[in-house]
């Protein structure tokens, strides 16, 4: 599943990140859904690619340098982005590469996140146990998408995950697969 660092022209490169992927129910089965769509989906398993967190930054800029859309795959844990999702978005979205001055390779590209959260749709709100709404935990996505110049997509989220059935599984990875269709402007997309 997960690519080495060779490189293929992909208008769609899945960032996947999760760093159980033996106990994933929601993206490693989209992981499988995206390699499946076709040679211009490019999926990167950073925890696979990167077990030791030394990332190759000339090999991740180049896969994201063809690349119309990026999905940030993965589950959210403690109100964000895996570790090495983190390390990866620092090393990659380097200073004079994907902002400040020169920092134009981004620019214009479509930003998709697609989460999953083992807190159910209701433990977010001003009663649930995160007493927030969910999008109040999106501001640092957008603002990296901002600076970066990248264009934000409205969030894919599965809440429950650990609870959800399978017909929830597969009415996510179904939506999953229509929108990834629909932002990468994959010709065979509605």
């Amino acid at each position: 599943m997960a690519r080495t660092a060779a490189r293929t022209v992909a208008s769609t490169v899945v960032i996947a990140a999760h760093p159980q992927m033996a106990q994933s129910r929601v993206t490693a089965r989209l992981m499988r859904r995206a390699a499946r769509a076709g040679a211009h989906v490019d999926v990167r398993d950073l925890y696979a690619l990167y077990p030791d967190y030394w990332i190759d930054r000339a090999a991740e800029q180049a896969a994201l340098a063809d690349a119309e859309l990026i999905v940030w795959l993965h589950p959210v844990q403690w109100y964000g982005m895996p570790p090495l999702l983190k390390l990866w978005l620092d090393e990659v979205f380097a200073y004079g590469w994907a902002y400040g001055p020169g920092g134009e390779a981004l620019r214009g590209k479509a930003l998709w996140l697609v989460v999953s959260t083992g807190g159910t749709a209701d433990n977010y709100g001003a009663t649930g146990i995160h007493g927030r709404p969910f999008a109040d935990f999106l501001p640092p996505y957008e603002r990296s998408a901002a600076l970066t110049g990248l264009r934000w997509c409205d969030p894919l989220v599965l809440h429950g995950a650990h609870r959800a059935d399978e017909a929830a599984l597969q009415a996510f990875e179904d939506r999953f697969a229509v929108g990834l269709d629909r932002l990468s402007g994959d010709p065979r997309g509605d």
